[in-house]
């Protein structure tokens, strides 16, 4: 009897691959969410220099950040940035000092936050593109916030739109819809596709009359709003 050849895996478009018994692979997997982790950041640098103005305060309703300074009287140009730059952490307390510091920060800077926006246009890019949920659901919420801190900061936003929008794109039609996950999601508001639909929302409303172009362009199955 004939013996049966063994197959020979071989990859597309080599010599092996027009052999007779090859067996030709699939291309490999694009890794296009696959999570990249963040190297070390900044903010966790100067944290641990102790070179925040700032403790952790424990108390019957959880944490919170206990300010050694008045919030209005930092320095916004050198320390949003850097909070800012911690939103890649995933470990506590970088991540809840972080998260927390920001959202003190952008509650009671009022016009202090508008000029800094430039500055924080690379750390909120790091974060998108860590591709970790978490952090992306994170930065979200941070971005909403933003864009209602203070006058024009929607509008200030607008032309960083291709930097920002563009991992949005990837993930906005993803959500959970089966099991207790959708309940679960959207208790913990981390539906990633709920959080990217609202912050679109937001940038539109807030960003003046040329958002929705902008928006529209990076994600084009996004439907505006504001239309009745």
């Amino acid at each position: 009897m004939p013996r049966k050849q063994k197959e020979i895996k071989a990859q597309a478009f080599t010599v092996k691959a027009t052999m007779k018994n090859s067996v030709v692979l699939g291309p490999p997997p694009a890794g296009a969410y696959r999570e990249r982790p963040a190297g070390p950041t900044t903010f966790r640098k100067f944290y641990e220099r102790g070179d925040f103005p700032m403790a952790l305060q424990h108390s019957s309703k959880g944490n919170r950040i206990a300010w050694k300074v008045e919030i209005e009287k930092l320095d916004y140009h050198h320390y949003l940035p850097l909070f800012f730059d911690g939103l890649c952490e995933t470990v506590h307390p970088y991540e809840f000092f972080a998260r927390q510091g920001i959202h003190d920060m952008l509650e009671h800077g009022g016009p202090k936050i508008q000029p800094v926006i430039p500055q924080l246009i690379i750390p909120i890019k790091n974060a998108l593109n860590t591709r970790n949920r978490h952090v992306i659901c994170n930065t979200l919420k941070v971005l909403q916030h933003l864009v209602m801190s203070g006058e024009m900061v929607g509008e200030a936003l607008v032309p960083y739109y291709k930097q920002i929008l563009l991992v949005l794109n990837m993930y906005k039609n993803m959500n959970i819809n089966s099991g207790d996950g959708i309940d679960y999601s959207q208790q913990k508001r981390e539906n990633i596709g709920d959080l990217i639909q609202e912050t679109l929302e937001m940038f539109e409303r807030y960003g003046g009359e040329d958002a929705f172009i902008y928006i529209k362009y990076m994600v084009p199955t996004y439907e505006s709003c504001l239309i009745t």
